[in-house]
């Protein structure tokens, strides 16, 4: 294949962009910000948004195969700037694919958009979307999946990959947070930490994508379904964030606080916030500490089971957790020296 890779700059679609290459395919990178790390290694990049025809049109020259992972995420921003990056430029991105004569559109999904706050245990695809969000990232994600999903056709095969809480050695979200909050002792369970959930080790999650891309095809099993990707070991959340946190060389984390208090404080924090991005003079404030998405996301179990993209898209987890918490250790033990 010839494949674009939309965010091929950034953590999973960085890591999409080396497992083609390690393929040896011909891999075109779409981003906003520039990467000379990626033209050494022989990827040509296209410099531009996703809402640009035709910075668009330029980088699908010659594909025959889509990538779509770049995304606005995180959780400041309104609506409407989240709709803009995400399901406008979805919708530019689909139809300069049918321009073009793309054949297959891998799309990068996230399983909040079926997150309604309480507990999801071994959730496979039947699960409806959510009809209230509390972010806008799940809430756009979501809006994006639909269209990529109704675009599915003859011509134009499509499916959408939910990879869920992907971690791993050049991490930029997850990772850096978690041990920031830790070095800093800031870092609390919400609730006792026992709810259950699962992760994806990158590797893993790109992977997933190459898997789907191999079997799609119009009329495929595959063709115009979501699939939920995991480590497929879920853990207890205490387990989970004590790997990393241990992986950074740092104490277990045993500190908790009531989910009620945790919500409370979301929308507090939420709402501070909003007034503190319309101040210009105080710059960049950084993310809220907590939100009410967040806090739910940390005290409810949210684990899935793995078995349609098993039998649909012959996906198998590589890395265990075990082995993903040593890489992670080397990983930050080699970037220290």
């Amino acid at each position: 294949m010839t494949a674009l890779v939309t965010g091929g700059g950034g953590f999973v679609g960085g890591a999409v962009v080396d497992a083609l290459l390690a393929r040896g395919e011909p891999v075109v990178s779409l981003a906003r910000g520039d990467y000379p790390a990626l033209r050494e290694r022989g990827v040509t990049t296209v410099r531009g948004d996703l809402t640009d025809p035709v910075a668009v049109r330029e980088a699908l020259v010659g594909c025959d195969t889509v990538f779509h992972v770049a995304a606005r995420a995180g959780i400041r921003g309104t609506v409407a700037q989240f709709r803009h990056s995400n399901v406008e430029g979805t919708r530019v991105l689909l139809d300069a694919c049918r321009a073009a004569g793309v054949r297959r559109f891998v799309f990068t999904s996230t399983p909040s958009v079926v997150h309604t706050g309480g507990d999801i245990a071994g959730g496979d695809e039947s699960l409806p979307y959510a009809t209230h969000f509390d972010a806008a990232y799940p809430e756009t994600k979501a809006e994006a999946e639909r269209l990529v999903l109704a675009a599915n056709g003859p011509d134009l095969a499509t499916v959408a990959l939910r990879p869920h809480l992907v971690w791993g050695p050049g991490d930029t979200q997850l990772v850096p947070r978690i041990l920031a909050r830790a070095r800093a002792g800031r870092l609390r369970f919400v609730g006792d930490g026992s709810a259950v959930i699962d992760t994806t080790y990158v590797d893993d999650a790109a992977r997933a994508h190459l898997d789907a891309a191999d079997r799609l095809a119009p009329g495929a099993a595959c063709a115009g379904r979501p699939y939920f990707i995991t480590s497929g070991d879920p853990r207890p959340v205490r387990e989970l964030v004590n790997g990393i946190v241990v992986a950074g060389g740092l104490e277990p984390v045993r500190g908790t606080v009531p989910v009620g208090v945790a919500v409370a404080a979301g929308a507090a924090v939420e709402s501070v916030w909003r007034v503190l991005d319309r101040v210009p003079f105080l710059g960049d404030v950084g993310d809220p500490p907590m939100t009410r998405f967040l806090a739910r996301q940390l005290a409810t179990a949210h684990w899935f089971d793995i078995s349609a993209a098993r039998r649909d898209l012959g996906y198998e987890p590589r890395v265990s957790l075990d082995e993903g918490f040593a890489r992670l250790s080397g990983a930050l033990r080699a970037r220290e020296h």
